[in-house]
């Protein structure tokens, strides 16, 4: 089982939230689409070559974002990180994975 983590803004978290859940992410026994979220603001500054989702080159940005946790099975993570990737609108995805162990 691993977790699954990822920073987002509040205008994409649920399609991104949709595209995880349709490939069986948050599943926990009886349980599916379970999530967790808790609401701040994300920080960056593009630079170089980038080509930002919001903001300017060169400009730190500032903007309101949920941390979404969701559990996923071993054999759903490495699709889970390439659909997350996918779904989510930044062209790059804020995002940890967890090993958990079960006692």
């Amino acid at each position: 089982m691993y977790k699954l983590n990822f920073f987002v803004p509040s205008q994409n978290k649920e399609a991104v939230k949709k595209a995880l859940f349709n490939i069986g992410v948050g599943k926990y026994n009886n349980y599916d689409k379970c999530s967790f979220e808790s609401q701040g603001t994300g920080q960056f500054r593009p630079i170089d070559e980038a080509n930002p989702f919001l903001g300017q080159l060169d400009t730190v940005e500032l903007v309101k974002e949920y941390k979404v946790e969701m559990v996923c099975s071993d054999e759903l993570i490495r699709e889970a990180v390439k659909t997350l990737k996918e779904a989510h609108p930044y062209e790059e995805v804020a995002y940890e994975v967890f090993k958990m162990e079960m006692f």
